[in-house]
């Protein structure tokens, strides 16, 4: 099990709760992706669980930061 720093992964979001709901938007992202391919001849499993997958990209900061943003501005 990896554990993930936490204060590195915070610089680029406000707060653990902003980071929760990215990690669990992009984790859904993943999964639904899977699921779309499952029927194809070249679709392969997932190697990794969603949410590892979802908080790797966290932690080499390549969440979608602007996805979110666009967002808020529409609410």
């Amino acid at each position: 099990m990896i554990l993930y720093p936490m204060n590195e992964m915070l610089t680029q979001v406000k707060s653990r709760y902003e980071l929760v709901n990215l990690v669990a938007r992009r984790a859904r992202q993943i999964t639904s992706a899977a699921e779309k391919k499952e029927g194809d001849e070249s679709w392969e499993p997932l190697t990794e669980k969603p949410v590892t997958m979802a908080l790797n990209e966290a932690w080499a900061g390549k969440l979608p930061m602007e996805d979110q943003k666009a967002e808020e501005t529409q609410d």
